[in-house]
């Protein structure tokens, strides 16, 4: 059952290695980031899940321990999932997951087991739906960790220019998330995300089905759009 979520952006510009000299032009983010974990920590789950959008249209499964890098920016800077280590084997995690594992290690995360779920951007709205059950299922006290940006089209430099059903666009999105609008979070569509750039659509809707039967409150901390792109940061407890 769900307990406690945390909806968190997920643009490797919230390292400061990667950011560089930008840096601190997400702290604002950054700290809604760690005050949003803190919510899933008071939540006391049995287990953490991270969902994180991947490309194409099926979900992945990543064990606790699975290591992510920034080295395709230019940093030498490696990441891990939780404290446990992985099997050699393990894929490495994709950048969405790998910002998670960042910010988990930033809090010194270790009040419940990790594990982490990257869905794909295409994934139709009822399966993303039908796989939050299940991922809800899956101990008696689960919390999320629910990684993506919305649109990526908010000015005219955006990594996909400017278009005007962008601010429309996140603005609902950020409406249902403060405040727990299954309903809303499950007709966003799908088709319009893509066109938008909104990595989140997935993940959010994921989310919606995981809280199905619960009474959560929700909290918007962050909503901004620095370099063109949506940013959101949301707890539900």
């Amino acid at each position: 059952m769900l307990v406690a979520a945390a909806v968190c952006p997920c643009p490797p510009l919230l390292v400061p290695e990667v950011a560089a000299g930008a840096a601190p032009e997400l702290d604002a983010a950054r700290a809604a980031c760690s005050d949003a974990l803190s919510v899933l920590a008071a939540a006391r789950p049995g287990r953490l899940v991270v969902v994180g959008p991947v490309d194409g249209s099926g979900c992945e499964a990543y064990p606790e321990g699975g290591r992510g890098s920034f080295k395709g920016f230019g940093v030498d800077l490696g990441v891990r999932l939780g404290p446990a280590a992985a099997p050699d084997t393990a894929r490495p995690l994709p950048y969405s997951l790998a910002v998670a594992a960042w910010l988990l290690e930033r809090v010194g995360w270790s009040d419940a087991p990790v594990e982490a779920l990257g869905v794909g951007e295409q994934l139709p709205p009822e399966q993303c739906v039908r796989t939050g059950r299940d991922v809800a299922a899956r101990d008696e006290r689960v919390a999320l960790l629910v990684m993506g940006d919305a649109s990526a089209c908010r000015t005219l430099k955006a990594p996909g220019y400017l278009d005007e059903r962008a601010a429309p666009f996140d603005a609902e999105a950020a409406r249902a998330l403060g405040a727990v609008d299954l309903p809303a979070l499950t007709a966003l569509d799908a088709a319009l995300a893509g066109e938008l750039k909104v990595s989140g659509r997935a993940p959010w809707q994921v989310l919606a089905g995981a809280a199905e039967g619960t009474d959560l409150d929700g909290s918007l901390l962050y909503e901004d759009a620095p370099y063109g792109v949506g940013y959101l940061v949301a707890t539900w407890s």
